[in-house]
C-alpha cells in the first residue's frame, strides 16, 4: 500500500486562526500523515484562536480519523509583512494586540523555532498567507499603496519565509503556498492588486524552486485552490457567489473542501513528491481548464 508518511517530520503553517480555512485543513492533513505541526497566527487573531482551542469550541473540527484532536507543539505570533523586529512600528509593538508577543516578524519566529527545536528544526513550510486592504476596489481604482500591501503580504512574505526559514530546513525539505486562478484569469471583484500578488506570488515560486533548490535543498510548489467561503475570503464580498459561479461552471460540480487541498498540500510535502518542484497545481474540480461555463439550459440541449 502507498501511503503518505509524514512520522518524525516538522511542520510549520503560517496563517491559521480559526478552523475554517485551507490553513487549518492542511494543518489537519499534516498530522493525519504523522507529522508534528507548528502553526503561525495573525496576532489581532491569537488571543480569540488560543480562547477556541481552550474552550474545545474547535474539537469537533480537530479530530483526527484515529480519534485523537490534532495537537500544536506551537502557536508562534506571526505578522509576516514584516521581516524583523525593527521593522515593526513603535506604535503598532505598543499596541493592545502586539504589545504582549514580543518579536513576531519572520525573523522573530525563525528565532523562536530554533530556541524550541534546534538549528534544523523544520522539514515542510506552508504559507496560507493572502491580504488586500483594498480588495473590494477595482484594480483601476486601487492605490498605490493598497497595490504594495497587498503585494508585501500576499507574494513577498513567501520570499522572506523562504530566505529566513531556508536554512531550518532539513534534508529533502518541502515549501508550499496557496495561489488563485485571479493569477492569469479575470475575475470580477477580486481587486486591489491581489490578481497582481497571486501572479507574483506563482513567478516567486517558479524561481525560488531553483534558487532554494540549489541553495537549501528544498522543494518549492504553489496550489491553486478553487474559491472556499471561510472567513477570511468573506473580506472579498463576493466570495458566496464566485463558489456558485465554480460549482455551475466546473467539471466536478460538488463545492471544493478544504481537506481536498489539505490532502494535495500534504502529498506535495512528501517524500511521494520528491520530483516535483516549480509547479503551480490545481485543486480546483477542474475549474481552471474551463473556456466557457455552460448554464443548465445549455447543458440540456447538448443532452
Amino acid at each position: 500500500m502507498l501511503n503518505i508518511d509524514l512520522t518524525g517530520r516538522r511542520a510549520f503553517v503560517a496563517g491559521v486562526a480559526d478552523d475554517g480555512g485551507f490553513g487549518f485543513a492542511i494543518a489537519k492533513a499534516l498530522a493525519e500523515a504523522g507529522a508534528s505541526v507548528c502553526v503561525g497566527t495573525w496576532p489581532p487573531a491569537l488571543n480569540i484562536f488560543l480562547a477556541l482551542l481552550e474552550r474545545g469550541k474547535l474539537d469537533q473540527s480537530r479530530r483526527l480519523s484515529s480519534g485523537e484532536l490534532l495537537t500544536f507543539e506551537k502557536i508562534y505570533p506571526l505578522d509576516a509583512v514584516y521581516d524583523s523586529y525593527d521593522e515593526i512600528p513603535e506604535d503598532v509593538r505598543a499596541s493592545k494586540r502586539y504589545k504582549d508577543v514580543g518579536d513576531c516578524s519572520i525573523s522573530g519566529v525563525a528565532e523562536r523555532l530554533k530556541a524550541d527545536f534546534g538549528d534544523k528544526p523544520l522539514d515542510i513550510v506552508v504559507h496560507s498567507l493572502a491580504n488586500g486592504p483594498e480588495v473590494k476596489k477595482p484594480l483601476i481604482e486601487t492605490s498605490r499603496q493598497g497595490y504594495l500591501a497587498a503585494m508585501s503580504a500576499s507574494a513577498y512574505s513567501l520570499v522572506s519565509m523562504v530566505q529566513r526559514l531556508g536554512p531550518l530546513m532539513r534534508e529533502h525539505g518541502a515549501f508550499a503556498s496557496l495561489t488563485y486562478l485571479a493569477s492569469e484569469r479575470v475575475i470580477p471583484g477580486y481587486g486591489g492588486g491581489m490578481s497582481s500578488a497571486k501572479a507574483a506570488l506563482e513567478s516567486d515560486t517558479r524561481t525560488l524552486a531553483f534558487e532554494a533548490g540549489r541553495k537549501f535543498g528544498c522543494r518549492v510548489n504553489t496550489i491553486s485552490a478553487g474559491p472556499l467561503a471561510s472567513r477570511a475570503a468573506s473580506a472579498i464580498g463576493i466570495i458566496e457567489r464566485m463558489v456558485d459561479y465554480v460549482s455551475a461552471t466546473a467539471p466536478l460540480r460538488e463545492p471544493l473542501r478544504p481537506i481536498e487541498v489539505g490532502d494535495v498540500t500534504a502529498f506535495l510535502c512528501s517524500p511521494l513528491a520528491s520530483g516535483i518542484t516549480g509547479n503551480t497545481v490545481y485543486v480546483d474540480k477542474g475549474y481552471h481548464a474551463m473556456g466557457m461555463g455552460l448554464t443548465d439550459e445549455m447543458m440540456k440541449g447538448e443532452a
